[in-house]
């Protein structure tokens, strides 16, 4: 952006109202304000230093989306393509024989498996059956119910990433960089297109809770940052225990006409900030504590879920009536969107695979397995599918080798970086569609490669944007979520 549009996004309320003389654009924003109380419309009146309410200076969106919003379901640890989504029935005859060294081609490995005296095949034991009426081949065994909405997905075989271990993995996929410190994806969209409900956050942040714990990795707050934007495009992270926001309920004693009070003195202490001193992040306080004040009145109904029907727990299984559970999760994720927020961001830990394939992964597609199928068959019934993308993936793949011991009804995997499976529906995208290709091997991409930027291009093309024109100037670059190298939307994978 350039100067002017920096200081029309930042400018205050009197500033604008000064300077511009526009009675119409006055009422406008009264009427906008009119369901908040007498004394913050007052306040706007007087001269608040909080964001008026402009069209977006960004010009965004660049063209007519498909997606109106998006759910983002990551499988923190990296999911087993090979296991889920990517059969080769072939590997059952190279049971037990080293990788070839012309397949690895000397790729670097991780720690854990770096030191191993070999690399012994490990086939699935699980076996693939072709699903819906597109007859794509997956792993119905483990997800009975994702395959009956198969012809809703549209599945990547190709995705590729250069990290190898999971902080700089997830924050790249999250991000578009395997340095903190960037803005992720959800607050990109937060800052581009912007609130379709002044009374909830544009991005919320969920996580689920796994029923089984044997490999739980950390999932950091700066997964959710905002980065280098403005604080209020920061992902609001809901709680499955006690109130969903930290802080949201007043302390006892203080009614809310006193919460209201002190919100306007601190408002006004904050214009006093604003006027000495000129830092942009007063908007941002000013921001975040209407935000909650609203927050106060429309959060508890949000997450009050005993008024959905027996038909809910139908579509979702009865976990969803669990605090925290996945399928709880992925009912708030409705919820959300259904209220207008803009980016639900949900994670689940404990797909990091290192061992005990056998016992952890039915138990983690058990987790997901009916509530993603419920989530898309509800979105459906509420005319929602159509312009709400849903991604389902994880951070890299894994390993055709064994990591550890081996036999032919358990073993472990390792990270693998060069091909992994991820697949997106509704919102524009093709279902029934498989893109891409692995060797036999599942260990290299033969046709169709789709990088992790490739894959953000693509989301944001859904959302109506062009990725090349999305930029924000920070240190004097124009910084964009895709970068500077070549990133190309996928057109193959848009409907």
């Amino acid at each position: 952006m350039s100067p002017l549009t920096d200081r029309r996004i930042l400018e205050t309320r009197r500033q604008f109202f000064t300077r511009g003389k526009n009675v119409l654009g006055y009422a406008a924003l009264t009427s906008l304000l009119g369901s908040r109380s007498g004394s913050l419309a007052a306040a706007v009146a007087e001269g608040s230093a909080a964001r008026p309410v402009l069209p977006n200076p960004l010009g965004l969106p660049h063209f007519a989306p498909k997606a109106k919003r998006v759910i983002y379901l990551h499988m923190v640890g990296g999911p087993s393509q090979m296991d889920l989504w990517d059969p080769k029935p072939q590997m059952d005859a190279w049971y037990d024989k080293d990788l070839p060294e012309s397949i690895r081609q000397g790729q670097r490995l991780t720690t854990m498996t770096s030191g191993q005296s070999r690399f012994p095949i490990a086939p699935s034991k699980f076996r693939f059956t072709r699903a819906g009426k597109s007859g794509v081949l997956m792993n119905a065994e483990l997800m009975p119910h994702t395959a009956k909405v198969v012809d809703d997905l549209c599945l990547i075989r190709s995705m590729h990433t250069e990290a190898i271990n999971h902080e700089p993995a997830i924050c790249a996929m999250q991000t578009g960089n395997m340095n903190a410190g960037r803005p992720c994806i959800g607050s990109w969209v937060s800052y581009g297109l912007g609130t379709m409900n002044e009374n909830l956050p544009t991005f919320v942040v969920l996580v689920a809770e796994p029923t089984n714990k044997e490999q739980i990795q950390a999932i950091s707050g700066r997964l959710w940052s905002s980065g280098f934007l403005s604080g209020e495009h920061a992902g609001v992270s809901f709680r499955s225990g006690g109130d969903p926001i930290l802080y949201i309920s007043n302390p006892p004693g203080v009614p809310s006409d006193l919460r209201r009070a002190q919100l306007d003195g601190l408002q006004r202490l904050n214009e006093m900030t604003y006027k000495a001193i000129g830092d942009p992040e007063t908007h941002t306080r000013i921001q975040q504590f209407e935000m909650a004040f609203r927050m106060q009145s429309s959060v508890p109904e949000l997450t009050d879920i005993k008024g959905e029907p027996a038909s809910t727990y139908e579509l979702y299984g009865e976990e969803a009536k669990k605090p925290g559970s996945f399928a709880y999760t992925a009912l708030m994720a409705r919820r959300l969107v259904e209220r207008g927020v803009r980016f639900v961001q949900v994670y689940l830990n404990n797909w990091d695979h290192h061992g005990n394939v056998a016992g952890r992964l039915p138990a983690q597609c058990k987790d997901v397995d009916q509530p993603i199928a419920g989530l898309i068959k509800d979105l459906k019934s509420r005319g929602m599918f159509d312009d709400t993308l849903i991604v389902w993936g994880g951070e890299f793949g894994r390993t055709i080798y064994s990591q550890g011991g081996l036999s032919h009804e358990n073993y472990g995997r390792d990270h693998h970086p060069r091909c992994f499976s991820m697949w997106m529906a509704g919102g524009g995208t093709k279902g029934g569609v498989v893109h891409g290709e692995t060797d036999d091997f599942s260990y290299n991409i033969v046709k169709d490669p789709v990088h992790v930027r490739d894959f953000h291009a693509t989301l944001l093309h859904l959302l109506g944007i062009n990725h090349e024109r999305f930029a924000y100037k920070y240190q004097g670059l124009d910084m964009r979520l895709t970068g500077v190298e070549k990133t190309e939307v996928v057109k193959a994978l848009l409907a």
